[in-house]
């Protein structure tokens, strides 16, 4: 059998792949009835365990938003900014 059929395959990783962490509406809506925040930000995430010191964070849109809030995160998919701004929040993007 030929040398480059012995061998096995490699993928390609892409060094310039931006990865995200994602929090959905519904983690935001806990974390808004556990502490009461009215402005939600990386710092806050953080030190309720939700991501890492050094996480880019996405907000998605599972669940459903009842309050509120300004978020301020890295990105934001479109239904879940349309749908905090819907509420009379704000969304940032860092």
């Amino acid at each position: 059998m030929p040398l480059q059929r012995r061998i096995p395959k490699y993928g390609f990783k892409n060094p310039f792949r931006v990865e995200y962490k994602a929090i959905n509406l519904d983690d935001l809506q806990k974390l808004i009835d556990k502490i009461g925040a009215k402005v939600i930000d990386i710092e806050v995430l953080y030190s309720n365990g939700l991501v890492g010191k050094r996480d880019l964070v996405k907000i998605l849109n599972r669940g459903e938003l009842t309050s509120t809030v300004e978020v301020i995160a890295h990105a934001f998919s479109k239904s879940a900014q349309e749908s905090i701004e819907k509420l009379g929040g704000k969304a940032t993007k860092l």
